[in-house]
């Protein structure tokens, strides 16, 4: 399909989220992808969560140091949650109203996957996201995906020397369980999400994200 350059579909501002597991290569996929739609004159925003905002980037560290364990799956949602109510008012709203794309790295979904396969209560999970963003939700989800096993190897590469942070550290079979959610997630809202095979070449993949933003989200010459 052949896409007029700079032009958004109708109605401005985009929500694209990108999840999946440890080393599947979101931030690498997000910054191919904002660099094409930069080329081609439309606005990017580009973020991630938990973070995004001072306060939300110190949840972060407080989380991923392992700090938040002692308060459990539910406690950990709580503080996700925070962080995403200051992330969507400060950053991610203001950012679509502007008319500008917004490319985030972990979303609603990384804390239902996450949290979930902690065993934290569906329905909290839920008063929690509609609490923390309201009616801002993805116009796209790219759940990128691959076995467990091959994305902690990814991360471990990747880090190098460097500590497991707190969920790089866990088990094989709790990273499969999150992966088995993600997957069901975007079974359930094919609307919305499309599962991207992460095992391939990291141009194939990119290909094939940049195939599905034209589809969905970018306006066709007329």
């Amino acid at each position: 399909m052949e896409l007029a350059a700079g032009q958004p579909a109708a109605g401005g501002g985009r929500f694209i989220t990108f999840e999946g597991g440890e080393g599947a290569g979101k931030s690498t996929q997000m910054k191919r992808l904002a660099a094409s739609l930069a080329g081609r004159g439309i606005a990017v925003v580009e973020t991630r969560e938990p973070g995004g905002t001072p306060d939300a980037e110190a949840i972060r560290s407080f989380i991923l140091s392992g700090r938040a364990r002692p308060l459990g799956g539910g406690g950990e949602a709580v503080l996700f949650a925070a962080a995403r109510a200051d992330h969507v008012d400060r950053v991610i709203r203001p950012a679509l109203e502007r008319g500008a794309f917004v490319l985030c790295d972990r979303f609603i979904d990384s804390t239902r996957a996450y949290q979930g396969a902690d065993g934290v209560d569906s329905a909290l999970i839920g008063s929690l996201e509609s609490l923390a963003i309201g009616d801002t939700r993805p116009d796209l989800t790219l759940i990128l995906d691959l076995p467990a096993e091959t994305g902690l190897a990814r991360a471990a590469a990747r880090r190098g020397a460097g500590d497991a942070d707190r969920f790089e550290s866990e088990t094989i079979a709790r990273h499969e369980a999150r992966r088995r959610i993600f997957i069901e997630i975007a079974r359930s809202e094919p609307g919305r999400c499309v599962v991207i095979d992460a095992t391939r070449d990291v141009d194939d993949v990119a290909a094939e994200i940049w195939q599905v933003v034209s589809e969905r989200l970018l306006k066709p010459t007329p």
